[in-house]
C-alpha cells in the first residue's frame, strides 16, 4: 500500500485545491478533501490470523500423526513449537502486510470504523462550523478502499443521498484506474456543480471558512 503522502505530487495538490477554489467560487459550498492511509489500526487482526494459522499446523501435524503410519521425526514437544511458530507467522501477516489485515475482519466491521474515522474527520476540520452549515467532506481511507462523502445539515437539506453516491463511485472509478489525483480532482468539481444545481448559491458576502488545501494523514 502506498503511504498518503506518496499518493499526490506537489503540482496535485496545488490543482486540488485550485479544484476547491473554483467549486467554491460559484456556491457557499465549503469542500475539504481528506485523505487517510488507514481509518483504524485492526488490532484484532494479527491474532485472529496467528489463532488459525497456528490452528492449521497443529491440524495437520495431528492429521498425519493419526491417519498414518509413518514414523514422523516430531513428538508433542515439537508439535508444539512448530504450532507456536504457526501463530507467531500468521500475526505476522497484517504488521508486514497491512492489506492482509482486511481478509481477518469482517466487512461491517470495515465499514463501521471507516465510517467512524471519517465523522471524527468531520469533527477536527470543523466542517459543520460554516456559517450555512454547506461543508463538504471528501474522505478517502486507502487500506480500506473505502470513500465517504459527507454534506452538513444545509446541504443534505438539499441533496439527496443518490448524488453522493454518484460521486463515490467515481472516486472508486479512478482509484481502480490508478489516477487518485485526476478521481479527487473531479469529485471536487463534481461537488461545486451538484451544489450549483441544487441551489446552494453563493451569497454577496460569503467568505472562503475552511482552507482548499488536500488534508493528507497516515491514520
Amino acid at each position: 500500500m502506498r503511504k498518503p503522502e506518496k499518493l499526490f505530487s506537489a503540482e496535485d495538490r496545488a490543482r486540488l485545491a485550485e479544484a476547491v477554489r473554483e467549486a467554491e467560487r460559484a456556491t457557499s459550498g465549503e469542500i475539504v478533501p481528506y485523505v487517510v492511509g488507514r481509518s483504524d489500526s485492526y488490532d484484532e487482526a494479527p491474532w485472529r490470523a496467528g489463532t488459525l494459522l497456528g490452528f492449521l499446523v497443529m491440524a495437520i501435524l495431528s492429521g498425519a500423526w493419526v491417519a498414518t503410519d509413518l514414523w514422523l521425526p516430531y513428538g508433542l514437544v515439537e508439535a508444539a513449537a512448530l504450532t507456536a511458530a504457526g501463530y507467531l507467522v500468521g500475526a505476522a501477516m497484517p504488521i508486514l502486510f497491512p492489506r492482509s489485515a482486511m481478509l481477518f475482519v469482517s466487512p461491517s466491521t470495515v465499514n463501521r470504523r471507516v465510517e467512524e474515522r471519517a465523522r471524527l474527520a468531520f469533527l477536527e476540520e470543523q466542517v459543520f462550523a460554516t456559517r450555512d452549515r454547506t461543508g463538504i467532506l471528501i474522505f478517502l481511507s486507502l487500506l480500506e478502499h473505502r470513500v465517504r462523502v459527507i454534506g452538513d445539515n444545509g446541504i443534505n437539506a438539499k441533496v439527496r443521498q443518490e448524488e453522493w453516491d454518484g460521486i463515490v463511485d467515481g472516486i472508486i472509478r479512478g482509484m481502480k484506474r490508478g489516477a487518485p489525483a485526476g478521481a479527487l480532482h473531479r469529485a471536487i468539481i463534481e461537488c461545486g456543480e451538484l451544489l450549483s444545481r441544487f441551489g446552494v448559491e453563493r451569497k454577496p458576502d460569503d467568505t472562503d471558512e475552511l482552507d482548499d488545501t488536500v488534508r493528507i494523514r497516515p491514520t
